[in-house]
């Protein structure tokens, strides 16, 4: 029996959607949350096999407490799942700063802090794993998305590295790269106002709202069933290092490799010659 430890439980999201699911495996589950006080009906119902507890994942000392309640409740975390963030829209150049530094601290330092919060246990037993969820974003990124899709293409070079320094300890990481999902993360561009600096951009970003806005509950990705499909690739004999999720989400990245791979051989000459000379 596993210990999974999730952050970002809001209730509709891919937290519980993870919890869900590793409570079907028979395993406990710690799921952490900002608001716990949501999750009182669902965590009722399995008992014993689940800790709720509070958890703002940019505050250091409350990950510490979080991972150190977790450990005295169950004994250990087996699978660590990096899920909370939120989504982040605004011009590079007009978008406020102090907005962009708490994208920052959300999506991507608050995954370090949980890292190195967690490893050393999975270290010493040599043995876990490590879902980090990142986005298609982290792969394409699209305007009015660009701090987000920052954040995310660092979760993606900070994940590639970590799988290569803690394979020795028998720990693995994956990153998972959600399309359009029918969560409540839609929802939240309605609560936000905007607050872009730069007037000249100020028709894009309201247009990236009114979409998100629009598109809420009409995405065509379903958690569960994509949280299934992690499931299911961490349990395969080779693991993959990524995996995409959502047809929509798969279309994109396909178009952006492709696009990518085209444009690498045309410029294949140019690169090639920034070498010095080959000594003949």
């Amino acid at each position: 029996m596993r210990t999974w430890f999730i952050t970002g439980g809001t209730p509709g999201g891919f937290g519980m959607a993870y919890a869900d699911a590793a409570l079907e495996l028979g395993d406990n589950v710690v799921l952490t949350a900002r608001r716990p006080h949501l999750l009182d009906d669902w965590a009722a119902r399995h008992g014993d096999r689940v800790l709720v507890h509070p958890l703002d994942v940019t505050d250091p000392p409350q990950v510490h407490e979080a991972v150190r309640a977790a450990e005295e409740r169950f004994g250990r975390i087996d699978v660590l799942v990096n899920n909370a963030g939120r989504g982040w829209y605004g011009s590079v150049e007009g978008a406020p700063d102090s907005e962009v530094r708490a994208s920052f601290e959300l999506n991507f330092f608050s995954v370090t802090q949980m890292l190195r919060a967690v490893l050393p246990g999975m270290r010493e037993r040599r043995s876990g794993w490590i879902i980090n969820m990142s986005s298609v974003a982290g792969l394409r990124s699209v305007p009015g998305f660009g701090y987000y899709s920052a954040a995310k293409y660092a979760i993606e070079g900070l994940t590639e590295a970590l799988r290569h320094e803690v394979a020795p300890f028998g720990i693995k990481v994956m990153a998972v790269e959600p399309g359009a999902f029918r969560t409540h993360a839609y929802a939240s561009f309605a609560d936000k106002a905007v607050s872009e600096t730069v007037d000249a951009y100020l028709p894009l970003i309201q247009s990236v709202r009114s979409s998100m806005i629009e598109q809420s509950g009409q995405q065509p990705g379903d958690p569960h069933r994509g949280v299934r499909a992690v499931v299911d690739a961490m349990n395969s004999a080779t693991p993959p290092r990524r995996i995409v999720l959502g047809a929509d989400g798969y279309a994109a990245v396909q178009g952006q490799l492709t696009d990518m791979a085209a444009e690498l051989r045309a410029f294949e000459a140019a690169s090639r010659s920034a070498d010095f000379p080959q000594d003949s």
